[in-house]
């Protein structure tokens, strides 16, 4: 079991930006296709991002095209994403995840999760 700690979330007015790092301490991604989903209270996980390590080929969520971008950094281990243009209905709990199977986004078949770290986008 991959152990994933994420971090850079907090509190943004709308219209403002986040990046979020997802790292594995002592672990590579490059055997990953790595996940950003994301969870509001009394709501499931809803897929964000992701991206497949070894070549860097991403997708995205229909709601974040244009403003989110998923990426890596090889030589640090991370994986990253970046939020502009937030909204407040994107305030959620968003958590790093990895899987071995590069078509899903679903979140029963990502294997290792992460704790989460809280967007608060304020009107």
């Amino acid at each position: 079991q991959v152990q994933l700690v994420e971090s850079g979330g907090g509190l943004v007015q709308a219209g403002g930006s986040l990046r979020l790092s997802c790292a594995a301490p002592g672990r590579t991604f490059s055997s990953y296709v790595m996940g950003w989903f994301r969870q509001a209270p009394g709501k499931g996980r809803e897929f964000v991002a992701k991206i497949i390590w070894t070549v860097s080929n991403t997708y995205y969520a229909d709601s974040v095209k244009g403003r989110f971008t998923i990426a890596r950094d090889n030589d640090k281990n991370t994986v990253y994403l970046q939020m502009n243009r937030l909204k407040p209905e994107n305030t959620a709990v968003y958590s790093c995840t990895a899987t071995a199977n590069y078509r899903t986004i679903n979140p029963a078949d990502f294997v290792s999760w992460g704790q989460g770290t809280q967007v608060t986008v304020s009107s």
